[in-house]
């Protein structure tokens, strides 16, 4: 199964458009930089926003631009399942190697009600299924007995893990099937989730330098802990401004983006542009990094 630093993927707009140039340039850069993976059409591609037709043509082009130089495991969650499944089906023809799905939103279902969901996307799909468990945009957590429970079947091949427990992610390694990989879904977690058993990261800042990323998740993974301690400890100022809690993701790592030349500062409503203080701590740790020039 994958394993290293697979980047959640920003979908570039333009003048209310998806702007498939700036996402060829955007996997080209990723692949560059050593990822070994792409995650497009998640929370970080503004997934909630995009139409139908609109997630399909995302995924099918990042296939495509990926050109097979790396795995693409398409977003296709919904909170209903029906839905869940015509998006997944979609990606398995698009070649997607495999799907992401987030635990379904706002209905809250029941443990069952989430196994359930899972189950029945797998059973429609040959691609190989990640669960995705993110508490805080959810509203349900997927408990570490359900993942073991769905560690079972098949297909379902993994968890990317935001729950912000590592007691849960503990339980989720100690419970599940041999070979069922847990990634850290926080890009601050991958230290202790890959130290503790994981299979590296669906990372967030990759975007922005995807080969410093890799470097920390290849030094975990090959057992070198104080070096992949060093490298994290030096991105921490990076991944705070990239993940800031007061700006929901993805408006700091897009406008990152933008800064640095990969595409445009636009989003979609709800999502509005950085408030200007933190833009300009932003800006000041860009300049920091080198990512942008100093003053």
């Amino acid at each position: 199964m994958w394993r290293g630093c697979l980047t959640a993927l920003l979908t570039p707009f333009r003048s209310g458009e998806i702007d498939f140039a700036a996402l060829e340039r955007l996997v080209d850069a990723q692949v560059a930089g050593g990822v070994q993976g792409l995650v497009p059409c998640g929370s970080t591609g503004e997934s909630a926003t995009l139409t139908h037709d609109e997630h399909i043509r995302v995924v099918d082009a990042v296939v495509r631009f990926a050109r097979g130089r790396v795995p693409v495991i398409a977003g296709t969650g919904s909170n209903s399942t029906a839905e869940a499944v015509r998006l997944t089906r979609a990606a398995e023809e698009a070649g997607a190697a495999g799907a992401l799905l987030l635990s379904p939103y706002y209905n809250k279902p029941t443990q069952e009600g989430i196994y359930q969901h899972y189950a029945a996307v797998a059973e429609a799909s040959k691609l190989p299924i990640v669960v995705y468990n993110i508490p805080g945009r959810t509203a349900s957590n997927i408990l570490p007995e359900t993942i073991a429970r769905l560690s079972h079947i098949e297909n379902i091949v993994g968890v990317k893990e935001a729950s912000g427990s590592m007691q849960q992610v503990i339980e989720i390694i100690a419970a599940a099937e041999p070979g069922f990989a847990v990634w850290s879904g926080d890009d601050i977690m991958t230290l202790p989730i890959v130290a503790a058993g994981g299979a590296g990261a669906i990372a967030v800042s990759s975007n922005i330098v995807p080969g410093r990323f890799v470097a920390v998740t290849d030094a975990l993974l090959g057992g070198d802990f104080a070096r992949a301690r060093d490298l994290m400890y030096d991105l921490l100022p990076l991944v705070r401004v990239l993940t800031m809690r007061f700006e929901v993701n993805p408006i700091p790592v897009k406008t990152a983006a933008a800064l640095i030349g990969l595409c445009a500062e636009e989003f979609r409503l709800p999502l509005t542009p950085m408030s200007p203080e933190n833009r300009t701590q932003l800006e000041r740790v860009l300049r920091e990094c080198a990512l942008v020039p100093g003053a």
